[in-house]
Protein backbone atom coordinates (compact mmCIF):
# COMPACT_ATOMS: atom_id res chain seq x y z
CA UNK A 1 0.00 0.00 0.00
CA UNK A 2 1.39 3.08 -0.78
CA UNK A 3 -1.59 5.62 0.81
CA UNK A 4 -0.46 7.80 3.84
CA UNK A 5 -4.04 8.55 4.65
CA UNK A 6 -4.67 8.21 8.47
CA UNK A 7 -2.92 9.73 11.40
CA UNK A 8 -3.73 6.53 13.49
CA UNK A 9 -2.26 4.10 11.09
CA UNK A 10 0.68 5.66 8.97
CA UNK A 11 3.98 6.70 10.45
CA UNK A 12 5.48 10.15 10.28
CA UNK A 13 8.94 11.72 10.36
CA UNK A 14 7.54 13.82 13.47
CA UNK A 15 6.75 11.09 15.38
CA UNK A 16 9.73 10.45 16.31
CA UNK A 17 9.09 8.91 19.37
CA UNK A 18 8.23 5.44 17.84
CA UNK A 19 11.25 5.18 16.05
CA UNK A 20 14.52 3.60 17.63
CA UNK A 21 17.51 5.73 17.67
CA UNK A 22 19.17 5.29 14.45
CA UNK A 23 16.20 6.24 12.97
CA UNK A 24 15.79 9.25 14.69
CA UNK A 25 19.53 10.28 13.29
CA UNK A 26 18.37 9.99 9.50
CA UNK A 27 14.42 11.33 9.85
CA UNK A 28 15.32 13.09 6.30
CA UNK A 29 15.01 10.38 4.69
CA UNK A 30 12.04 9.59 2.50
CA UNK A 31 9.07 7.78 4.30
CA UNK A 32 9.01 5.31 2.19
CA UNK A 33 12.67 4.09 3.04
CA UNK A 34 11.82 3.88 6.57
CA UNK A 35 9.06 2.05 6.22
CA UNK A 36 7.81 -0.63 3.43
CA UNK A 37 3.73 0.17 3.58
CA UNK A 38 4.65 3.00 1.17
CA UNK A 39 5.75 1.43 -1.58
CA UNK A 40 8.13 3.36 -3.54
CA UNK A 41 8.62 3.45 -7.32
CA UNK A 42 12.00 4.97 -6.45
CA UNK A 43 13.52 1.89 -4.55
CA UNK A 44 14.21 -1.17 -6.53
CA UNK A 45 13.41 -3.86 -4.18
CA UNK A 46 9.96 -2.37 -4.34
CA UNK A 47 9.56 -2.75 -7.83
CA UNK A 48 7.62 -6.09 -7.75
CA UNK A 49 4.92 -4.63 -5.17
CA UNK A 50 5.00 -1.01 -7.19
CA UNK A 51 4.17 -2.80 -10.27
CA UNK A 52 0.97 -4.87 -8.69
CA UNK A 53 -0.16 -1.45 -7.69
CA UNK A 54 0.50 0.27 -11.07
CA UNK A 55 -1.69 -2.40 -12.59
CA UNK A 56 -4.94 -1.87 -10.53
CA UNK A 57 -5.17 1.60 -11.80
CA UNK A 58 -4.09 0.47 -15.39
CA UNK A 59 -7.38 -2.22 -15.00
CA UNK A 60 -9.88 0.64 -13.64
CA UNK A 61 -9.65 2.41 -16.54
CA UNK A 62 -12.29 0.44 -17.68
CA UNK A 63 -14.77 1.29 -15.26
CA UNK A 64 -13.87 4.93 -14.52
CA UNK A 65 -16.03 8.00 -15.71
CA UNK A 66 -17.71 11.39 -14.82
CA UNK A 67 -16.52 12.89 -11.90
CA UNK A 68 -13.91 10.67 -10.00
CA UNK A 69 -13.33 10.81 -6.28
CA UNK A 70 -9.70 8.63 -5.06
CA UNK A 71 -9.68 7.97 -1.28
CA UNK A 72 -6.19 8.16 -0.19
CA UNK A 73 -4.23 8.90 -3.19
CA UNK A 74 -0.57 9.01 -1.80
CA UNK A 75 2.06 10.01 -4.02
CA UNK A 76 -0.65 10.05 -7.01
CA UNK A 77 0.83 6.94 -8.61
CA UNK A 78 -2.18 6.01 -10.47
CA UNK A 79 -3.44 10.12 -11.31
CA UNK A 80 -1.98 10.39 -14.85
CA UNK A 81 -3.71 6.79 -15.40
CA UNK A 82 -7.10 7.54 -14.87
CA UNK A 83 -7.21 11.34 -15.17
CA UNK A 84 -7.65 11.24 -18.66
CA UNK A 85 -10.88 9.20 -18.60
CA UNK A 86 -12.75 11.57 -16.17
CA UNK A 87 -14.35 14.75 -16.51
CA UNK A 88 -12.81 15.99 -13.14
CA UNK A 89 -10.72 14.47 -9.90
CA UNK A 90 -10.97 14.73 -6.46
CA UNK A 91 -8.44 13.41 -4.07
CA UNK A 92 -8.63 12.66 -0.16
CA UNK A 93 -5.39 12.50 1.77
CA UNK A 94 -3.96 13.28 5.12
CA UNK A 95 -0.23 14.06 4.22
CA UNK A 96 -0.05 17.69 3.54
CA UNK A 97 3.24 17.59 1.94
CA UNK A 98 2.37 15.08 -0.80
CA UNK A 99 -0.73 17.20 -1.22
CA UNK A 100 1.48 20.38 -1.78
CA UNK A 101 3.15 18.48 -4.52
CA UNK A 102 0.27 17.27 -6.29
CA UNK A 103 -1.31 20.54 -6.39
CA UNK A 104 1.77 22.18 -8.07
CA UNK A 105 1.82 19.44 -10.24
CA UNK A 106 -2.00 19.53 -11.07
CA UNK A 107 -3.63 23.09 -11.12
CA UNK A 108 -6.86 21.56 -12.38
CA UNK A 109 -7.61 18.44 -10.17
CA UNK A 110 -8.34 19.09 -6.32
CA UNK A 111 -7.22 17.83 -3.43
CA UNK A 112 -8.30 17.65 0.05
CA UNK A 113 -6.37 17.09 3.46
CA UNK A 114 -8.46 14.99 5.59
CA UNK A 115 -8.66 11.80 7.76
CA UNK A 116 -11.78 9.85 6.46
CA UNK A 117 -14.11 8.54 7.50
CA UNK A 118 -16.13 10.58 7.22
CA UNK A 119 -15.95 12.32 3.80
CA UNK A 120 -16.13 15.30 5.70
CA UNK A 121 -17.23 18.34 3.05
CA UNK A 122 -18.02 15.72 0.74
CA UNK A 123 -21.80 16.08 -0.46
CA UNK A 124 -24.31 13.01 -0.94
CA UNK A 125 -24.84 11.74 -4.26
CA UNK A 126 -21.82 14.22 -6.08
CA UNK A 127 -19.60 11.11 -7.45
CA UNK A 128 -19.96 9.23 -10.42
CA UNK A 129 -16.61 6.71 -9.57
CA UNK A 130 -15.12 6.38 -6.30
CA UNK A 131 -11.86 4.47 -6.08
CA UNK A 132 -10.06 2.97 -2.91
CA UNK A 133 -6.82 1.72 -3.69
CA UNK A 134 -5.33 -0.41 -0.78
CA UNK A 135 -6.72 1.88 1.85
CA UNK A 136 -9.60 -0.24 3.40
CA UNK A 137 -7.39 -2.39 5.66
CA UNK A 138 -5.63 0.20 6.96
CA UNK A 139 -9.86 1.88 8.48
CA UNK A 140 -11.27 1.02 11.20
CA UNK A 141 -14.29 0.96 11.01
CA UNK A 142 -14.49 -0.52 7.80
CA UNK A 143 -18.33 -0.30 7.36
CA UNK A 144 -18.45 2.85 8.26
CA UNK A 145 -16.02 3.61 5.59
CA UNK A 146 -18.17 1.55 2.47
CA UNK A 147 -21.19 3.32 3.60
CA UNK A 148 -19.21 6.81 3.59
CA UNK A 149 -18.30 5.48 -0.09
CA UNK A 150 -21.52 4.69 -1.10
CA UNK A 151 -23.52 8.13 0.59
CA UNK A 152 -21.08 10.40 -1.76
CA UNK A 153 -21.63 8.10 -5.31
CA UNK A 154 -24.61 9.20 -7.75
CA UNK A 155 -27.37 6.12 -8.18
CA UNK A 156 -25.49 4.05 -10.59
CA UNK A 157 -22.21 4.74 -9.50
CA UNK A 158 -19.17 2.56 -9.25
CA UNK A 159 -16.47 1.67 -6.43
CA UNK A 160 -13.43 0.32 -7.47
CA UNK A 161 -12.28 -1.35 -4.26
CA UNK A 162 -8.54 -3.13 -4.09
CA UNK A 163 -7.22 -4.76 -0.59
CA UNK A 164 -4.60 -7.77 -0.17
CA UNK A 165 -6.26 -10.82 -0.55
CA UNK A 166 -5.25 -12.51 2.89
CA UNK A 167 -4.78 -15.96 1.86
CA UNK A 168 -1.53 -14.45 0.00
CA UNK A 169 -0.16 -12.82 3.11
CA UNK A 170 3.04 -14.21 4.48
CA UNK A 171 2.92 -12.47 8.10
CA UNK A 172 0.53 -10.11 10.25
CA UNK A 173 1.05 -6.69 9.02
CA UNK A 174 1.07 -4.39 11.77
CA UNK A 175 -0.11 -1.52 10.16
CA UNK A 176 -3.30 -3.06 8.94
CA UNK A 177 -6.55 -3.35 11.24
CA UNK A 178 -7.58 -6.63 9.41
CA UNK A 179 -7.49 -8.20 6.03
CA UNK A 180 -10.28 -10.04 3.95
CA UNK A 181 -10.86 -12.98 2.32
CA UNK A 182 -12.87 -12.52 -1.07
CA UNK A 183 -15.99 -13.71 0.57
CA UNK A 184 -15.56 -11.48 3.89
CA UNK A 185 -15.11 -8.44 1.12
CA UNK A 186 -18.09 -9.55 -0.80
CA UNK A 187 -20.30 -9.58 2.63
CA UNK A 188 -19.27 -6.52 3.73
CA UNK A 189 -19.85 -4.73 -0.33
CA UNK A 190 -23.42 -6.32 -0.54
CA UNK A 191 -24.77 -4.30 2.84
CA UNK A 192 -24.54 -1.24 0.61
CA UNK A 193 -24.24 -2.21 -3.18
CA UNK A 194 -27.08 -3.24 -5.17
CA UNK A 195 -24.20 -5.18 -7.17
CA UNK A 196 -21.14 -6.54 -6.17
CA UNK A 197 -18.35 -7.78 -8.69
CA UNK A 198 -15.69 -9.58 -7.30
CA UNK A 199 -12.60 -10.14 -9.03
CA UNK A 200 -8.60 -10.22 -8.00
CA UNK A 201 -5.16 -9.39 -9.07
CA UNK A 202 -3.40 -12.01 -10.47
CA UNK A 203 0.13 -12.72 -12.07
CA UNK A 204 2.51 -15.10 -14.84
CA UNK A 205 4.85 -17.49 -13.53
CA UNK A 206 7.60 -14.41 -13.06
CA UNK A 207 5.30 -13.20 -10.48
CA UNK A 208 4.66 -16.23 -8.87
CA UNK A 209 8.50 -17.06 -8.82
CA UNK A 210 8.96 -13.49 -6.81
CA UNK A 211 6.12 -15.09 -4.73
CA UNK A 212 7.69 -17.80 -4.07
CA UNK A 213 11.39 -16.61 -3.38
CA UNK A 214 9.59 -14.05 -1.13
CA UNK A 215 7.56 -16.82 1.00
CA UNK A 216 10.82 -18.96 1.77
CA UNK A 217 12.92 -15.60 2.37
CA UNK A 218 9.75 -14.74 4.96
CA UNK A 219 10.17 -18.12 6.45
CA UNK A 220 14.14 -17.79 7.30
CA UNK A 221 12.63 -15.00 9.81
CA UNK A 222 9.16 -15.93 10.61
CA UNK A 223 11.15 -19.45 11.92
CA UNK A 224 12.60 -17.61 15.06
CA UNK A 225 8.99 -16.75 16.27
CA UNK A 226 8.69 -19.58 18.10
CA UNK A 227 6.16 -18.18 20.31
CA UNK A 228 3.99 -16.62 17.69
CA UNK A 229 4.35 -13.11 19.17
CA UNK A 230 3.60 -11.61 15.47
CA UNK A 231 -0.26 -12.38 16.38
CA UNK A 232 -0.31 -12.01 19.98
CA UNK A 233 1.74 -8.77 20.63
CA UNK A 234 -0.17 -5.10 19.52
CA UNK A 235 0.41 -3.68 16.51
CA UNK A 236 2.36 -0.40 17.67
CA UNK A 237 4.84 -2.81 18.77
CA UNK A 238 4.95 -4.89 15.82
CA UNK A 239 5.61 -2.00 13.24
CA UNK A 240 9.21 -0.94 13.50
CA UNK A 241 10.40 -4.70 13.76
CA UNK A 242 8.44 -5.27 10.79
CA UNK A 243 9.29 -2.24 9.01
CA UNK A 244 13.14 -3.27 9.14
CA UNK A 245 12.65 -7.09 8.55
CA UNK A 246 10.64 -6.23 5.58
CA UNK A 247 12.92 -3.70 4.43
CA UNK A 248 16.09 -5.91 5.07
CA UNK A 249 13.95 -9.55 3.32
CA UNK A 250 13.34 -7.42 0.19
CA UNK A 251 16.73 -6.16 0.09
CA UNK A 252 17.82 -9.72 0.56
CA UNK A 253 15.80 -10.98 -2.53
CA UNK A 254 16.59 -8.32 -4.81
CA UNK A 255 20.64 -9.68 -3.70
CA UNK A 256 19.65 -13.06 -4.37
CA UNK A 257 18.20 -12.62 -7.80
CA UNK A 258 18.32 -9.21 -8.90
CA UNK A 259 16.43 -10.08 -12.64
CA UNK A 260 13.92 -11.33 -11.61
CA UNK A 261 13.25 -8.47 -9.07
CA UNK A 262 14.03 -6.01 -11.49
CA UNK A 263 12.05 -7.55 -14.35
CA UNK A 264 8.65 -7.92 -13.17
CA UNK A 265 6.68 -4.96 -15.11
CA UNK A 266 2.73 -3.98 -14.97
CA UNK A 267 2.41 -6.62 -18.63
CA UNK A 268 2.90 -9.18 -15.68
CA UNK A 269 -0.22 -8.42 -14.04
CA UNK A 270 -3.65 -9.37 -14.86
CA UNK A 271 -7.27 -9.13 -13.63
CA UNK A 272 -9.09 -13.11 -12.41
CA UNK A 273 -12.36 -14.05 -11.74
CA UNK A 274 -10.75 -16.99 -9.50
CA UNK A 275 -9.76 -15.29 -6.27
CA UNK A 276 -8.23 -18.27 -5.03
CA UNK A 277 -5.40 -17.02 -7.33
CA UNK A 278 -5.18 -13.29 -6.50
CA UNK A 279 -2.37 -11.34 -4.50
CA UNK A 280 -5.10 -9.00 -4.22
CA UNK A 281 -8.78 -8.37 -4.26
CA UNK A 282 -10.56 -5.83 -7.04
CA UNK A 283 -13.90 -5.61 -6.92
CA UNK A 284 -16.29 -3.15 -8.38
CA UNK A 285 -19.47 -2.15 -6.91
CA UNK A 286 -22.58 -0.31 -7.85
CA UNK A 287 -24.76 1.66 -6.53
Amino acid sequence: MSKCLFSNFRPSISNNHILPTFAIQFSIIPMSQITTEITSSKIASDNPIHQRLLFAYEAAKDFVAGNMLEVGCGEGRGLETLAPYCTAYTALDKNRTLLEQLKGQYPNYSFIETNVPPFSGIESNSFDTVIAFQVIEHIHSDDFFINEIHRVLKPGGKAIITTPNIDFTLTRNPWHEREYTASQLSTLLNKYFKSVSAQGITGNKKVFDYYELNKKSVRKFTRWDILDLQYKLPNALLRVPYDMLNRLNRNRMMNADNLLVSNIDISDYSLATNTNLCFDLFYVSIK
